[in-house]
C-alpha cells in the first residue's frame, strides 16, 4: 500500500472527527456537559461508546499480536473484557442513582466520604487514566509507523495530536458521538479483515490445523492464560472511563442494558482478533514484532480500499478508547484534585485535557510492548481500586483504613511479583488482587467501628439499585 494514500485517508478521517467534535461542542454549556454529556445519554449512544472503548488498542492490535504468537489465546483478551463489562453492569450500574461525577467520589462514598481516601483514589485513577491513554497512543503509533514508514516517536506524536484535537474541542459529547461512529467502522473493518485473511490462507481448515499444532496449542500455560483474562476483566471493572459510562447515562436501567448488550457484542468479537492473528502467522511467521501482525495483513493481503478501511478501523480503536480515558483523567483532575471555580471549570477542563494527553504521550514514548504495558499497568495501579470497589459495594464493615490498605497492598504485591515470579503467574493480577482484598478485610477489622453508624445504614446506599 502506498503510504501517502493511507496518510491522506487518515488526515481526512481526523478532519471529519474534528468536525464532529466541533458540532458536538455547540451543546456544551457547562462542566457537566463537557465531562458527562449532561448525564442524559440515550442507550444507543451508551452502547456505541462502550463498544468502541472496549474494542480498543489491546483488544484489537494487542489481541491480534497475541493471537499471532499464541493462537486461540488471542481470544482471552476479549473474553476477559466481556466478563468484566457484564459484571460491571450487574454489580455497579446502581451507582448511577447516586449522582457521582468521578470514580473517586464513588469509592470514597463506601467509607464515609473520607477525604484522604478520596484524594489517594483520585491520584491513582489519574495515573490509571494516563496509563490507559499511553497504551492507546502506543498501539496506534506502532502500526502507523509500520504503514507510513515513519519514525515510531513521530507516529506517537501524530496519534496523540489526532484524537486530542477533537476531544479538546468537543468534550464528552464529541467522545460519545465519534465513538458510536467509530464502533461501526471497527466492526465492519475487523470482520472484513477476518474474512479476507481466512480466504487468503486457504480456508478455515488451515486456521484450525495451524491453531491445533503442538507448538501453537502449548504456547501459553493455563495459569498465565487465566491471569491474562483476569487482568482484562479487572481492568474493565476498575477503569474510570467505564464508570463514566454509568454516571452519564439516563438511568440505572439504561446503564445496565447497555452494558449487557455491549458485553454480548464483545464476546462475539473476541474470536475475531485471534483468527486474524493466526492467519498473519500462517502468511508470515517471521515478523520482527508481533504487534505488526494487524497492519501487515492490511497492507499485504487486503485490496487497497478495504485495507485503508481496516487500517482506519485500527486507528478508530485507538482513538475511541484514548478519547474516553482522556476525559476520565481530566474529570478527576478537575473535580477532585484542582477544584476550579464554576466560571473557570470549562476552560480548565480543556487545559487539563491538553495536560493529560501530553503526560500520557510522554509515558508512551518510553515503551513498545503493548500487552506487557497494559498488564503491568493494570496490576500495579488498578488491583487496589478493584478491591476497594468490590469490598465497599458489598461489605458494610469496610473502613477507610481498609481502603488505604487495599490500595497499598495491591500496588506493592504487583511490583514484588514483577520483580520475582512474574513468569510463573503470567502477570501479577491474581496475587495483587488477592492481597488487596485480604489487606482491605484485615485493615477494616482492626479499625474501630463508628458507634453512630450501623452496618445496615452503611449498606443502604445502593439498595435502590
Amino acid at each position: 500500500m502506498n503510504a501517502s494514500i493511507f496518510l491522506g485517508a487518515f488526515g481526512l478521517y481526523i478532519v471529519f472527527l474534528i468536525a464532529v467534535g466541533w458540532f458536538a461542542s455547540r451543546r456544551t454549556r457547562s462542566e457537566d456537559d463537557f465531562l458527562l454529556a449532561g448525564r442524559s445519554l440515550p442507550i444507543f449512544l451508551t452502547i456505541g461508546t462502550t463498544v468502541a472503548t472496549m474494542v480498543g488498542t489491546g483488544s484489537s492490535m494487542g489481541a491480534v499480536g497475541f493471537g499471532y504468537a499464541n493462537g486461540w489465546a488471542g481470544a482471552l483478551y476479549g473474553i476477559g473484557g466481556a466478563v468484566g463489562i457484564l459484571l460491571l453492569g450487574l454489580l455497579f450500574a446502581p451507582a448511577r442513582a447516586q449522582g457521582f461525577a468521578t470514580m473517586s467520589e464513588e469509592l470514597a462514598s463506601y467509607v464515609g466520604d473520607h477525604p484522604l481516601v478520596k484524594k489517594v483514589v483520585a491520584v491513582l485513577i489519574l495515573i490509571a487514566s494516563l496509563g490507559w491513554l499511553g497504551a492507546h497512543i502506543l498501539g496506534g503509533s506502532l502500526y502507523l509507523a509500520w504503514i507510513a514508514g515513519i519514525d515510531l516517536q513521530l507516529a506517537k506524536l501524530l496519534v496523540a495530536t489526532g484524537f486530542g484535537i477533537f476531544v479538546i474541542v468537543g468534550g464528552y459529547h464529541a467522545v460519545v458521538w465519534t465513538d458510536t461512529l467509530q464502533a461501526l467502522v471497527l466492526f465492519v473493518g475487523f470482520l472484513l479483515m477476518a474474512v479476507f485473511a481466512v480466504h487468503t490462507v486457504g480456508g478455515w481448515e488451515v486456521v484450525v490445523d495451524v491453531s491445533q499444532s503442538a507448538e501453537r496449542a502449548q504456547s501459553i500455560d493455563v495459569l498465565p492464560a487465566i491471569s491474562l483474562a483476569a487482568v482484562i476483566a479487572v481492568g474493565v471493572l476498575a477503569t474510570p472511563s467505564f464508570r463514566q459510562r454509568i454516571y452519564s447515562t439516563r438511568s440505572v436501567r439504561s446503564a445496565r442494558r447497555s452494558f449487557y448488550i455491549s458485553g454480548g457484542l464483545y464476546l462475539f468479537f473476541s474470536l475475531v482478533p485471534a483468527v486474524i492473528g493466526i492467519c498473519a502467522f500462517v502468511l508470515n511467521p517471521q515478523l520482527e514484532n508481533r504487534n505488526y501482525a494487524f497492519p501487515y495483513l492490511a497492507i499485504e493481503v487486503l485490496p487497497l480500499g478495504i485495507g485503508v478501511l481496516v487500517l482506519l478501523a485500527g486507528l478508530s480503536a485507538t482513538m475511541s478508547s484514548a478519547s474516553s480515558d482522556a476525559i476520565a483523567g481530566v474529570s478527576v483532575l478537575v473535580r477532585d484534585l484542582s477544584k476550579p471555580t464554576k466560571r473557570e471549570s470549562l476552560a480548565q477542563s480543556r487545559i487539563g485535557l491538553l495536560l493529560v494527553i501530553s503526560v500520557a504521550l510522554g509515558m508512551a514514548l518510553l515503551s513498545d510492548d503493548l500487552i506487557g504495558y497494559i498488564s503491568k499497568m493494570i496490576s500495579t495501579v488498578m488491583a487496589g481500586l478493584f478491591a476497594c470497589g468490590l469490598l465497599g459495594r458489598f461489605w458494610p464493615r469496610y473502613r477507610w483504613q481498609g481502603a488505604l490498605a487495599s490500595l497499598l497492598a495491591g500496588s506493592v504485591t504487583s511490583l514484588l511479583v514483577m520483580a520475582t515470579v512474574e513468569e510463573f503467574w503470567g502477570n501479577p493480577i491474581i496475587p495483587a488482587v488477592s492481597m488487596a482484598l485480604l489487606a482491605g478485610i484485615l485493615g477494616s477489622l482492626v479499625s474501630p467501628q463508628p458507634a453512630a453508624q450501623s452496618d445496615t445504614d452503611s449498606a443502604s446506599v445502593f439498595d435502590a439499585g
